[in-house]
């Protein structure tokens, strides 16, 4: 019996079983059957084959987002819209084979757009190359997930089990529960709140389907059995999505309304280029980037040429985004805007900056 349809039986027992008290703790097991045979199946053991075509692009702009969907939604239209970069789009489906990337240019930004072949029902297992398109997906700082509004949610549901299905955790935090490996002395659990999914006997079975007899274990949250099972492979990408749902010029207004309530949720037209504008920006907000000025002694700010950064970056980020050299003759920093208690503040390497923030560099004397 081959590993896919391990997998299939596994998923079959998991969908028959019903879900009480009295199976929480077979149904534990058999999940962390089902993610190592999925580690399996993505990461092979034996000899590799020949190296086929990837998707691999050199990462460029200050982020990266990767449109996610099933063939014919709408992204190589939207790529063309909002880039600029022409991808062939048509009627039929599969019009794109390859990963074509592209630029949006936004509050000085340059975000990296990749328009990804669609990927189909099954991809987790490799069909339709759907692999190599998850691959580049785990590279993106945001997940676009391009749906069909005049298609059921059925489409988002399968999308978003596929993306599951190789470690990619989507608008989710990483556990907040410590695990190390150890050389001896046994497992030891421990928990600082009441559990409800996970128990010590759950936690010692999980640990040695994987062959891990000496451990530490310290849970800081209600965590479920799956999230305990993520921190144990460790090799979970936990990554913001954005849903889009494209066609809308095609739907009743009520139907539009109901979509656009809906959380993380933009609604647009890519033929009509309608609410484009909107989803750029959206783009930006879920990105979480933020812009920071630099100025010389005694001239204005630059405000054409803003270092973008990561919210929660700190001036030691400014000084890299400057040149790296900088941090060896770094003295103090002044800083002007949300972040600081008075307009300048004399602050250290650890301040952390807020949007649109003005900083000066002050050097040590030669």
């Amino acid at each position: 019996m081959g590993i896919t349809e391990k997998i299939a039986e596994i998923q079959a027992e998991i969908n028959r079983t019903q879900k009480n008290k009295a199976t929480e703790y077979h149904l534990g097991l058999l999940k962390a059957k089902l993610a190592k045979y999925r580690v399996m199946l993505l990461e092979p053991a034996g000899k590799a084959g020949p190296k086929g075509a990837g998707f691999d692009v050199v990462r460029s702009g200050d982020a990266r987002v990767a449109m996610v969907g099933f063939p014919s939604v709408g992204k190589s239209t939207l790529l063309s819209k909002a880039t600029g970069t022409k991808s062939e789009a048509a009627a039929y489906e599969f019009t794109t084979l390859t990963c074509i990337p592209g630029k949006i240019n936004y509050n000085g930004a340059q975000i990296q757009l990749l328009d990804l072949p669609g990927i189909i029902e099954g991809a987790s297992q490799g069909k339709g190359r759907g692999r190599q398109v998850i691959a580049v997906a785990k590279t993106a700082d945001l997940i676009l997930m391009m749906l069909d509004a005049t298609k059921g949610n059925r489409q988002r549901e399968l999308l978003e089990a596929e993306l599951e299905a190789v470690g990619i955790r989507i608008n989710t935090h990483k556990p907040n529960i410590y695990f190390k490996v150890k050389k001896g002395g046994g497992i030891s659990f421990n928990a600082t709140m009441k559990l409800t999914y996970l128990n010590e006997k759950m936690v010692y079975n999980i640990l040695h389907d994987y062959k891990i007899h000496n451990a530490e274990v310290l849970v800081r949250e209600d965590a479920t059995v799956d999230q305990f099972i993520d921190v144990v492979l460790g090799n979970r990408k936990y990554i913001k999505c954005l849903y889009c749902y494209n066609k809308i010029d095609q739907i009743s207004i009520e139907e539009v309304d109901r979509l656009a309530r809906e959380d993380n949720t933009v609604v647009v037209s890519c033929e009509t280029d309608l609410n484009l504008d909107f989803l750029i920006d959206q783009i930006w907000h879920h990105l979480d980037l933020i812009r920071c000025y630099t100025k010389k002694r005694g001239e204005y700010p630059d405000f054409d040429g803003g270092i973008i950064l990561k919210r929660g970056s700190t001036i030691e980020q400014v000084c890299k985004g400057i040149h790296r050299s900088l941090l060896d003759e770094f003295k103090f920093a002044l800083v002007w805007g949300v972040s600081a208690k008075h307009n300048p503040q004399r602050v250290g390497l650890v301040h952390v900056i807020e949007d649109e923030d003005v900083v000066q560099i002050v050097k040590k004397k030669a």
